[in-house]
């Protein structure tokens, strides 16, 4: 079971930010729909006190959010800024190391690609993962790489493509896969060298073919830059580790489970919110139609990678060039609301 965490958010402290139930709110409707219905979506512009359907904004939001709330025209969004493709600033963003600094590693190398057969669950012949293979073209690599940084740069976020453990949360030694509740799939061996191998392309500047694009309605998404094979490792979700329970009431809607153990109170989650990398940027699909079942290219699973807890996006079937990419944000519990999702 894997999937985005999302829990409730604490009741605001301001009267008019999300619709209380009251006869002098008989009148508020949606500034998109202009309905009334489903009065415990509608949500109410902290500035104008117009009402919105949490399910009618672009992008969409999944909850009520913590703090003020301002709504298009009241926020004053700035104009989206692209990030320099300049190939010094580019490197220096994601600290890739210099061609001189690089160390390749010959056996990784010259590993073959593999072919792809059976299904993602394990089996008696049991599939192996493959590296992601960059775009040939540097220029197009660094376009890519350009549109990372836009979107980490417009969310005010770090770039990260590892989990950090920060002073105050969760410390490296609480994530240890043999307290997962029902236990852990251990990534295989060879699996963990092609996930090696996978970082250590990154660091030199070889990267997924993937392009962050602006999507009015569905905000930041991602889009396969080029044909991905089945059972290609997409990226590994990164960000803070922290404890569940210290993020009951925390109204981040990217949050990760990492670690669901037995003893609830050693749950841990990803927190995405300051650093991360492009997984944050991977939309889920609406799981409440077959439509939206669909569009899904990608398996998110937990893997017991030597005694850690990883989360890796795995490619669940070919994908073309110019596919958006998308997974489920719902395990069993489906906790996550997505029946508005596009």
């Amino acid at each position: 079971m894997i999937h985005k965490r999302r829990t409730l958010a604490p009741k605001p402290s301001s009267p008019h930010h999300f619709l209380p139930d009251h006869d002098d709110y008989d009148d508020i409707f949606c500034q998109k729909c202009g309905s009334g219905d489903s009065p415990a979506d509608l949500l109410l512009c902290d500035k104008c006190d117009r009402g919105y359907h949490l399910f009618c904004l672009t992008p969409i939001l999944p909850s009520v959010p913590k703090g003020s709330w301002f709504c298009s025209t009241c926020s004053n969004h700035k104009k989206l800024k692209s990030f320099p493709l300049v190939q010094t600033k580019i490197v220096d963003f994601f600290r890739i190391q210099r061609p001189a600094d690089s160390k390749k590693d010959s056996s990784l190398e010259n590993r073959k690609k593999r072919r792809r057969a059976g299904s993602l669950v394990l089996s008696k012949k049991r599939r192996k993962l493959l590296p992601f293979n960059p775009t040939a073209d540097p220029a197009r690599r660094l376009e890519q790489m350009a549109s990372l940084a836009t979107a980490l740069t417009a969310t005010g976020t770090d770039f990260s493509n590892e989990l950090t453990y920060m002073r105050g949360m969760a410390p490296r030694s609480a994530n240890c896969a043999s307290l997962e509740h029902g236990g852990m799939q251990v990534l295989p061996k060879e699996d963990v060298e092609t996930l090696n191998l996978c970082r250590s392309m990154m660091e030199r500047g070889e990267w997924p073919p993937l392009m962050v694009v602006f999507d009015p309605r569905e905000g930041f998404t991602v889009e396969a830059d080029r044909f991905i094979k089945d059972l290609t490792i997409i990226t590994e979700y990164t960000g803070d580790v922290d404890y569940l329970k210290n993020r009951e009431h925390d109204d981040g809607d990217s949050m990760m489970t990492l670690l669901s153990a037995t003893n609830p109170s050693k749950s841990l989650v990803i927190c995405p919110d300051k650093r991360s990398n492009i997984a944050r940027f991977i939309n889920g699909i609406n799981n409440h139609t077959p439509d939206g079942r669909k569009k899904q290219n990608l398996k998110c699973v937990r893997f017991n990678v030597n005694g850690e807890c990883r989360v890796l996006l795995i490619a669940n079937r070919d994908i073309s060039k110019g596919e958006r990419l998308y997974y489920d944000y719902n395990g069993y519990e489906h906790e996550y609301p997505t029946e508005h999702f596009v």
